[in-house]
């Protein structure tokens, strides 16, 4: 059990039956009647976000989460499957359990699976990640950085938008959590 008094961000709640993870956090004490805390919670299963307000020195259930290394070995039909990199067992996930970032999925990529009992809450892709141009339109002499962008496609299918220079072949670098084009690999 957790006490309001002690919310943090980061920490996680189980509420409403739900995994709750606290954004942010405000302790109010105002002049007239008793202290509460202000919050905004973040659903770890579902992404949605709301705002709640609780008595302060109120007790809840805390989540705990346990976090294990993984790495993505090959793609079976719709299914992921991965391999725990300590006891070797394998787990088959599907794009749902592993959310929007499964197109930077690459096989021989270690995650982070995060998991609340047995149920997976969520896979954690490094930062950024290394992938190859397979497909953009041709860059031409005198395009810059600053001249503006074109979108591409990668090894794994996605979609980034990457500056005009870039051509297929190149390897570059993709922030995994804006989707945004970091750099050259060279």
């Amino acid at each position: 059990m957790i006490s309001s008094n002690d919310f943090r961000p980061g920490v996680t709640i189980v509420w409403k039956s739900g995994v709750w993870k606290i954004v942010e956090s405000l302790h109010v004490k105002p002049g007239k009647g008793s202290a509460f805390v202000r919050t905004k919670l973040k659903n770890v299963q579902t992404g949605s976000v709301v705002e709640e307000t609780f008595r302060a020195g109120e007790t809840m259930p805390q989540a705990v989460l346990e976090k294990s290394k993984m790495q993505h070995t090959y793609k079976d039909g719709d299914q992921f499957v991965f391999m725990d990199m300590e006891s070797f067992e394998e787990s088959n996930l599907t794009p749902a359990q592993i959310g929007n970032n499964f197109k930077y999925l690459k096989e021989g990529m270690e995650v982070s699976i995060i998991r609340w009992g047995e149920q997976i809450m969520e896979v954690e892709l490094p930062n950024t990640v290394t992938l190859e141009v397979t497909e953009t339109d041709p860059g031409m002499k005198g395009d810059t950085a600053t001249g503006g962008s074109k979108p591409a496609i990668v090894e794994t299918g996605a979609q980034v938008t990457v500056p005009l220079f870039i051509s297929i072949g190149e390897k570059i670098k993709i922030d995994t959590r804006t989707d945004q084009y970091v750099g050259r690999e060279s």
